[in-house]
């Protein structure tokens, strides 16, 4: 008999598809860390900090699930192990972050950006690894939690789920 597992935690990677190789590392102990906790890693299934934390997650022993804005699995890097077709280009920004519980942005550009603010809207722990800050009217705006290491980043996500 086949069922869901409603206790698996999700936790969306964010980023770049052109990652610094500073980025990279950071993107692949996330992943680590999140297979060491059987966490199981959502992102939008591309190159750079996708690939990355894919490939720390998968040699891990972790899950990898990449929402892809194509219409091709062949789109994905090759450690995403479900790739989901999504055909909707950006807009697939929304369902990579509702499908997690928390999100982990590592560096990244303005689809990291609108990943967040969807993020945000939706009441979803944000961690930031050399990521987007926020402020409003001139004043900094604590949405958004800066962590210093990828193990410190996968720690204070799942403290903010639990």
């Amino acid at each position: 008999m086949l069922f869901m597992d409603n206790k698996r935690i999700f936790i969306a990677v964010i980023g770049a598809s052109k990652a610094t190789p500073e980025e990279t590392r950071l993107a692949e102990e996330v992943g680590k860390e999140l297979a060491l906790r059987q966490v199981t890693l959502v992102c939008g299934g591309m190159g750079g900090v996708m690939e990355a934390a894919c490939r720390g997650a998968a040699l891990n022993g972790g899950l990898t699930i990449g929402i892809l804005p194509g219409n091709s699995r062949e789109e994905a890097n090759p450690y995403v192990q479900i790739p989901i077709i999504s055909s909707i280009g950006f807009a697939r920004n929304v369902m990579v972050v509702k499908s997690a519980q928390a999100v982990i942005a590592v560096g990244g550009a303005y689809g990291t950006l609108s990943e967040i603010a969807y993020a945000l809207q939706s009441g979803l722990p944000v961690i930031t690894l050399n990521s987007w800050s926020m402020s409003q009217n001139g004043k900094a705006d604590g949405a958004v939690i800066k962590a210093g290491n990828a193990l410190e980043a996968v720690t204070m996500a799942l403290d903010l789920i639990n």
